[in-house]
């Protein structure tokens, strides 16, 4: 009986053989591990840092670098950033004014704000309101306020008011509508009114020119823009005026007139003091501040130390 052999063939299977069909580029780029991540990232260069930039500066030994501006008269440091800041912010309220709006006239009931005087006309045909309040005031309208006389102090070159100044001063404000919005106002001019007990008179320039003999008597406007010359007895006066100011593209408006008029007017309740009869006093005022004071007072204003 024939026997059948079967013959087997020893062929090796690979690991490759046994897998499912794939396409080859899946099988070359399997998922990098953590670590392959890591190592590629390690072998990538650094980034570059960027050049720092630097500003050159120069000594001009034969030029300032104090400036003074023209428009607003402040003087600052060019170059320096706090300064520049300063004379930017100072410049534009001492031009313009400062904003009136709504955070203002919400508070303006708790504050105790009276309008005085309401569609004042100025010489321009424009037409803005008058308001009064303590000078004491706390709040948003009090840091309102700070601000301001903060900028009339700088513009005056004049000392801050003391607390017990400000205790004894109401403030009158002159608001025109504004340009850019109808729910605000600006504020082109402030007074501040004081309550004072006595003032002194202003001599007149036949008074002056014989006390100390000058060889020709000059004549007031050229002699109060350097000094005022005064009596000094004092005389009982209610009224001072320890601050008049009005924004430089709103003077020679009727704005300061109108403001002095409604502090006469209205400081002392049912009583109006006429600045004619001494009634009314400033307090050292500066050169255009005497003009608007003898334009007004026709002659009667005093002066008056705070």
């Amino acid at each position: 009986m024939a026997s059948t052999l079967k013959t087997y063939s020893r062929t090796k299977r690979t690991l490759l053989s046994s897998l499912p069909s794939s396409p080859p580029s899946v099988l070359a780029s399997p998922t990098p591990t953590p670590k392959a991540k890591a190592k590629k990232a390690a072998a990538k260069p650094p980034p570059k840092a960027k050049a720092k930039t630097f500003t050159q500066l120069h000594f001009c030994i034969d030029q300032t670098i104090l400036r003074t501006c023209a428009l607003c008269g402040l003087s600052y440091t060019k170059g320096a950033p706090d300064d520049e800041a300063l004379h930017k912010a100072h410049c534009a309220r001492v031009q313009k004014g400062m904003e009136w709006g709504r955070e203002e006239e919400k508070e303006q009931l708790a504050a105790g704000v009276v309008e005085v005087a309401s569609g004042v006309k100025l010489k321009d045909r424009k037409k803005g309101r008058i308001i009064c309040f303590k000078a004491d005031v706390g709040g948003k309208i009090g840091s309102k306020l700070s601000t301001l006389l903060n900028t009339i102090n700088l513009a005056l070159s004049s000392p801050s008011l003391t607390p017990e100044i400000l205790q004894a001063s109401k403030v009158y404000l002159f608001l025109t509508p504004s340009i850019t919005s109808t729910l605000r106002e600006k504020i082109v001019g402030c007074v501040i009114a004081q309550q004072i007990s006595t003032a002194v008179a202003i001599a007149t320039p036949t008074e002056y020119s014989g006390a100390c003999e000058p060889p020709s008597p000059p004549s007031p406007t050229t002699t109060l823009v350097g000094g005022i010359f005064c009596h000094p007895a004092p005389l009982p006066t209610p009224l001072g005026i320890s601050r008049l100011f009005v924004s430089s593209t709103h003077r020679r408006q009727g704005v300061a007139s109108h403001l002095l008029t409604a502090a006469a007017e209205t400081f002392v309740l049912g009583c109006p003091l006429d600045p004619r009869k001494g009634q009314v006093a400033f307090s050292q005022p500066t050169g255009d501040g005497s003009a608007v004071m003898h334009r007004w007072g026709g002659g009667g204003v005093r002066i008056y130390e705070e």
